[in-house]
């Protein structure tokens, strides 16, 4: 079995990836890593109650979960690994405590589910590592100061330095000791190259696939699978205001939208503001011609284009026609000509870019 630094040299020697000094300094920590929770020989796993993890964080599309994925396949065999998203474990993390609760099982919940998951996992790496949610924030710190304890190494990948996990959260003074307790157990490497890899993705192969058919329908799911590196999507519940808006279709900070979704029901700014605020690329599918009997939906088409737009959001699109010809309708027609241009505008470079 290759280590890391060797996977990684294979791959540019095949030019399957692109020489790049800030990804290879990553691989080093990365391969360090490897070597000490593996005896520096291979196969031999010892768990060490003072293996420091790593913390990975860069900005999007910089190649933090390659990377990851790299290290995770390289570990050896007998090794008890688990690779999640932040996001999934969470949820089973809040499942298990209500299960618990409803049981009226007794002592502290959190610590049994520590123990369960320290008993399952030697190595636990975490994809897209963000605390936004007081509940999350509340449970950490008693939950990874028991996995660290017991020797459970932690590799994990972030849009955002620790010390800028949930930021301008509620009593964030409380989450200030788990965020210190990170950067004590966690190496913390900074991936911040000069290439974003999924906007040289984005340029290439475009944002707007028209007209609707076959081929626009492959043309997005290629794009979508390239952008969240073929990673497992899983659904989500926003809420918003006590309403809770359903997202299907989640993976690496993208969601992927039908236009009956949110264009068909009545959604309004604030949905669609949380959704921008909450997703850096947006896919929204299977936009139609609308005319003067589809208003109501030209119009929400309209809004949600306004909240991508001014929370500079990616979008990439299917619809049955370009920009200029999709609204034919006498009610909004000259407003929809502010959406005609933003629409254009996304498709560009210098959008693209911010």
């Amino acid at each position: 079995m290759l280590t890391p630094l060797e996977v990684y040299r294979q791959k540019l020697a095949q030019k399957e990836w692109q020489p790049d000094q800030d990804q290879e300094a990553s691989v080093l920590a990365l391969q360090q890593l490897y070597e000490e929770i593996t005896g520096k020989k291979r196969g031999i796993f010892t768990r060490k109650k003072r293996t420091k993890g790593l913390y990975l964080w860069g900005g999007v599309g910089r190649g933090k979960s390659m990377l990851m994925d790299m290290f995770f396949e390289a570990l050896p065999p007998e090794t008890t690994k688990r690779r999640v998203h932040f996001h999934e474990f969470m949820i089973e993390t809040h499942n298990f405590l209500h299960k618990a609760r409803q049981d009226k099982e007794a002592g502290a919940i959190i610590l049994k589910y520590a123990r369960k998951v320290a008993a399952e996992t030697d190595i636990l790496c975490f994809d897209e590592f963000h605390v936004t949610d007081i509940a999350d924030a509340m449970i950490l710190g008693r939950l990874f100061a028991f996995l660290f304890r017991h020797g459970v190494v932690v590799v994990a990948t972030s849009n955002w330095p620790p010390d800028r996990l949930y930021e301008d959260g509620l009593q964030r003074a409380l989450f200030i000791p788990f965020i210190e307790l990170l950067k004590e157990r966690l190496t913390v490497v900074e991936l911040n190259g000069a290439v974003d890899y999924r906007l040289q993705c984005l340029r290439e192969d475009g944002v707007y696939f028209t007209p609707l058919g076959a081929m626009a329908t492959k043309k997005a799911d290629h794009l979508f699978s390239h952008l969240t590196d073929h990673a497992r999507s899983y659904h989500e519940i926003l809420t918003i205001k006590g309403r809770d808006l359903d997202v299907s279709c989640v993976a690496k900070g993208i969601a992927r939208f039908s236009f009956a979704q949110l264009c068909e029901r009545p959604l309004g700014a604030e949905d669609y503001l949380r959704i921008a605020r909450q997703y850096h690329t947006v896919f929204l599918e299977g936009v139609p011609r609308l005319k003067y009997d589809r208003r109501n939906e030209a119009k929400r088409l309209m809004t949600l284009i306004d909240a991508l737009y001014e929370q500079r959001a990616k979008l990439v699109m299917t619809a049955d026609a370009p920009p200029e010809a999709l609204y034919q309708g006498r009610d909004h027609g000259f407003e929809f000509q502010r959406t005609v241009s933003r629409l254009i505008e996304m498709q560009g470079a210098e959008y693209l870019g911010r």
